[in-house]
């Protein structure tokens, strides 16, 4: 368990709270939920959720590229972050998943749903695998290994 000298601080922050969770939330959450708006429009073809998933895959792409940019800073700049295994696996994990959720709002911008509707949901499915891992990483910085955590204030 960490103790008061493990506390990792974020260079990215405001008045000591870190940004990269706190903007990640969205992005998750949107990316999340198109794998069942991606179901619904494979089981109705109703062209509201096609609308739904493009909004949702835009919401999620760009969000999340904004709110990595803030986990990066972290990632270069912080020496004991730079240390652990979990956090290059994270950003890893990170880059991929949002290279999928990218590919996969372009693909959407470009298409009726007709045509590409099956790997829309594919993208979809592997984005939302990609996030659970990059989460339960991102949990285990925070909880393991207090990134961000200020055990000052405990």
């Amino acid at each position: 368990m960490a103790n008061y000298r493990d506390s990792i601080h974020s260079r990215a922050a405001i008045a000591g709270h870190p940004l990269h969770p706190m903007l990640i939330h969205f992005p998750v959450a949107a990316l999340t939920a198109l794998l069942p708006v991606d179901l619904a429009h494979l089981w109705t073809l109703d062209d509201f959720w096609w609308r739904a998933g493009v909004w949702l895959a835009g919401v999620g792409a760009v969000g999340g590229w904004v709110a990595s940019l803030f986990g990066l800073i972290d990632l270069l700049t912080v020496r004991e972050i730079r240390q652990k295994i979990t956090a290059w696996c994270h950003a890893i994990l990170a880059v991929m998943m949002l290279s999928l959720a990218s590919l996969n709002w372009l693909l959407r911008l470009q298409d009726d749903g007709q045509n590409i509707h099956l790997w829309a949901l594919y993208l979809s499915a592997i984005t939302a695998l990609l996030i659970a891992l990059a989460a339960y990483l991102g949990g285990r910085l925070v909880y393991e290994h207090a990134v961000g955590v200020d055990l000052d204030k405990v």
